[in-house]
């Protein structure tokens, strides 16, 4: 008897994915699932973004058009607040904006915040961002060294409080008394390259793993150069550069580094659905992101690309979001007040 009420068990179950499949590739046949980027186009995410779009429907039962449409604006809290209110949960529409909102929801910090991070429905990541400062030649800070005895401040391009690129350079200036100004209003990491390289600000703080890519020929002819990384250890490609966390002086600034730096680095490229998405559109939409970093043609053209993978799923970035709100509170305190400006 109990092996055949197993047999139905597994005979219903099959029969119930079967439905499931069915109903989910009938749903999306001649669909368009749009993937909303919070930052302009030719920056990190967009690059990430549009090479996944281009793979992406093929691993959606019903094979539906995936395409990228960009919504810049702080920092990409206009599209983070767009996905958790206004973007019907039907499984159509996809947010991909910066995870270090998240801490910024944490610390209360930031005005506009109407999303609650523990509510969204996460489908993954392609891959977690190595931290980083790229200075110009033209600037003349060449080194840690030469940075931290600059008479003058190093001028930083930023998107927003909450952003990466303007979260890591006021940690790392309050972590290590490195002289910086961050230099705020610009609407994706291209144009901070763009300011950098015509000579309005002197550098960025945010991935290596874009940061290679879009700014290639600036490091290659050794018109930018990295300066100082902050990862757990030191990024391979990258062995000569000093990491920030060995610099660091006293056990507080090695915990602003971890908590406001390395941890939310790990989550900065994450993709999310509004809350109240039907769960089994999750677990497809989850299932088919998975695969798609595991797809030969996609992995070609990421490899061509030079874009790093290091996927995590969803649950997995559920997890570590989930994680941020158990911070000590002495902690959360102390980096609201390093990264919210006070007007």
């Amino acid at each position: 008897m109990t092996k055949a009420l197993r047999l139905l068990a597994a005979a219903f179950i099959g029969l119930a994915l079967s439905v499931s499949t069915a109903g989910a590739q009938e749903f999306y046949k001649d669909k368009t699932v749009r993937v909303v980027v919070g930052f302009s186009a030719g920056g990190g995410f967009d690059i990430y973004a549009r090479a996944i779009a281009r793979h992406f429907g093929r691993h959606i039962p019903g094979n539906p058009t995936v395409i990228v449409e960009n919504m810049p604006g702080a920092g990409s809290l206009i599209a983070a607040n767009y996905i958790y209110s206004k973007a019907k949960p039907d499984g159509l529409t996809i947010g991909n904006w910066v995870g270090a909102l998240i801490l910024q929801q944490v610390m209360g910090g930031q005005k506009g915040i109407e999303f609650d991070a523990r509510k969204f429905e996460w489908i993954g990541l392609p891959a977690g961002d190595s931290s980083l400062c790229a200075l110009t030649k033209a600037r003349g800070v060449t080194s840690i060294d030469t940075w931290l005895s600059a008479k003058e401040p190093v001028k930083i391009g930023g998107l927003a409080p909450g952003s990466v690129t303007s979260d890591i350079p006021r940690i790392l200036k309050a972590a290590l008394n490195l002289p910086i100004q961050v230099v705020e209003g610009y609407k994706g990491t291209a144009d901070i390259r763009l300011a950098a390289d015509s000579g309005e600000v002197d550098g960025g703080c945010w991935g290596w793993e874009t940061i290679k890519v879009m700014w290639r020929k600036g490091l290659e002819s050794g018109d930018v150069k990295v300066v100082i990384q902050a990862v757990p250890k030191k990024h391979p490609e990258l062995q000569d550069v000093p990491n920030a966390v060995d610099l660091a002086k006293s056990n507080e600034a090695r915990q602003l580094i971890k908590a406001g730096i390395t941890d939310p680095a790990t989550i900065v490229r994450s993709y999310s659905l509004p809350p109240g998405t039907p769960k089994e559109r999750v677990k497809i939409l989850r299932d088919g992101f998975m695969a798609t970093l595991k797809d030969p043609e996609f992995l070609a053209e990421a490899k061509k690309s030079q874009l790093d993978l290091n996927p995590l799923s969803g649950p997995e970035v559920e997890s570590i979001v989930h994680g941020f709100f158990k911070l000590q509170s002495g902690l959360v305190a102390r980096l609201k007040e390093i990264t919210v400006p006070k007007k």
